[in-house]
């Protein structure tokens, strides 16, 4: 057993110092106490004979347009971890995507030993196409992947990917610089047919 200062709680658990104060003040974290001189500290048990689940939490946006989105993700999922009583080992946030399958932050994850549970919102956070393939083949290594919520996510959020889809056909077929022009003339024609 040991005590540990709220600031290094925070840490532990991949959250800012004031979430964690929120949490205290809220009565989510147990063990936490506030010394006589204001500092809150946290008791901690130490059980060196366990060894936990390592999860991690995966949020993921698609463009800069949307990166707070992934403060309310990565807080919701947060939330959603704590309930269930789950130790939060990382909090990764990356912006891309769901189509690229080159996503460093994502691959980190991913070749990361240590890791036996990823938690995303929306099976798309994680990839648009292929789901079922990652899911079968992290499994048999003894990652788990766990989906919140089974509903498909927003629409932006799709026609982004779509056009992340045409951009790279069109970059194949006609080449860096024709594809920028045809990309613009379909983007305004997409835009078109939205309104």
């Amino acid at each position: 057993m040991s005590i540990i200062k709220l600031s290094q709680y925070a840490k532990d658990h991949s959250i800012t110092y004031r979430s964690a104060q929120n949490w205290y003040y809220g009565g989510l974290i147990d063990g936490a106490h506030k010394s006589p001189t204001g500092g809150i500290y946290v008791t901690v048990v130490d059980s060196p004979s366990v060894n936990p689940d390592h999860v991690v939490i995966y949020c993921r946006v698609s463009s800069s347009q949307n990166k707070s989105n992934l403060e309310t993700q990565s807080s919701r999922l947060t939330d959603y971890c704590l309930a269930k009583g789950y130790t939060i080992s990382n909090v990764v946030k990356e912006v891309g995507s769901g189509i690229n399958d080159n996503r460093r932050k994502l691959n980190k994850l991913l070749s990361d030993p240590k890791v036996t549970k990823i938690v995303v919102e929306h099976k798309d956070r994680l990839t648009r196409f292929g789901f079922n393939y990652l899911d079968i083949l992290l499994s048999r290594l003894g990652v788990e992947i766990e989906v919140v919520n089974s509903a498909e996510s927003d629409r932006d959020d799709l026609i982004q990917d779509f056009i992340s889809i045409i951009t790279s056909f069109c970059a194949r077929i006609y080449g860096q610089r024709r594809n920028k022009r045809r990309t613009e003339k379909l983007i305004q024609e997409l835009e078109c047919d939205q309104k």
